[in-house]
């Protein structure tokens, strides 16, 4: 085995996995899908911007030098000399990652709407309110499971993404191509000054339910589902919101009572609270909004009635 020195092994740990293939084990590497890669002799072990991941045995890493330890079972130095030892020049730069454009594609839309008018009436969401989405093509049913589909809008009308749900199963997930930028959302006809944050579209529309249930006009508020929270950065459907409503001056976040929802709502008001006023405004009860507005509904249906 050739001996390498410090820089040598600087060098070894510099060359990321796609790269590491696309030299030496081209025939091991095959795309999936965007900058998504995978290998042929493990079509779980997943390559994406610049990490991978072998989800089936819950490992991972950030080069090629991870890989040759963690895969392939090679020692420190046996991984070192697999890389520079192929090499009598210099590592070659990465090699560029080809992206295709997403492109959202709407699934087909059935003409009935029942399934999806069952599905949120039973989950305590107001009929109006449902109505009104379906009228301005926020909400559809699709035509294959008759899952609920909401639907987000860029600026010029385009619809951009959608979220699905399930109306029987519990299954959850983003049409293709959906760009999370343009999330689900209800949008007051003037610019608005302040908008309401939702992590899901149907915590979004329970919150809505309870404004209206309190006596008040749900159609003078905006609202926002983020469509996930994401990592430790402003949400991207947030971010984009804030640019194509630039006169936003209160942003009041509803997020879950669990610790991903509680940890988002700290790194978003800290990254925000400087031009912006950032409430935290969590569901007084239950997980999300949908649990506390189904908890305030079976709580009226107890209530004594009034003599």
């Amino acid at each position: 085995m050739n001996y390498y020195n410090k820089e040598d092994v600087k060098k070894a740990r510099e060359m990321d996995l796609f790269t590491y293939l696309s030299y030496y084990e081209p025939d091991n590497l095959r795309h999936v899908s965007g900058s998504v890669y995978c290998t042929r002799e493990h079509d779980s072990l997943i390559i994406n911007n610049g990490k991978w991941c072998w989800f089936s045995q819950g490992i991972g890493g950030r080069c090629a030098l991870d890989y040759l330890r963690k895969v392939k079972g090679l020692s420190f130095y046996e991984a070192v000399d697999r890389i520079i030892g192929n090499n009598a020049t210099p590592l070659p730069p990465p090699k560029p990652i080809q992206t295709m454009p997403k492109v959202f594609v709407m699934p087909e839309i059935s003409d009935d709407t029942t399934r999806v008018r069952k599905y949120l009436t039973g989950r305590g969401i107001d009929p109006e309110i449902i109505d009104w989405c379906i009228k301005r093509k926020l909400i559809y049913e699709t035509a294959k499971y008759g899952n609920v589909l909401f639907v987000g809008y860029d600026s010029q009308g385009l619809p951009k993404y959608g979220a699905v749900r399930s109306t029987c199963d519990g299954y959850k997930g983003d049409v293709k191509g959906s760009d999370k930028r343009f999330s689900f959302k209800l949008v007051r006809a003037d610019s608005p000054r302040k908008v309401h944050v939702f992590e899901s579209a149907p915590d979004l529309l329970s919150y809505a339910t309870c404004v209206k249930l309190r006596g008040n006009n749900w159609r003078k508020e905006s609202y926002l589902s983020l469509g996930g929270i994401g990592g430790n950065s402003i949400p991207k459907a947030l971010e984009q919101f804030l640019k194509d409503y630039p006169d936003i001056s209160h942003i009041y976040l509803h997020l879950d009572n669990d610790e991903p929802g509680r940890n988002a709502t700290k790194n978003i008001s800290k990254i925000l609270r400087k031009n912006y006023v950032v409430r935290d405004y969590p569901p007084p009860t239950g997980k999300d909004y949908n649990d506390y507005l189904k908890s305030q509904i079976a709580q009226s249906k107890h209530q004594d009635p009034v003599r």
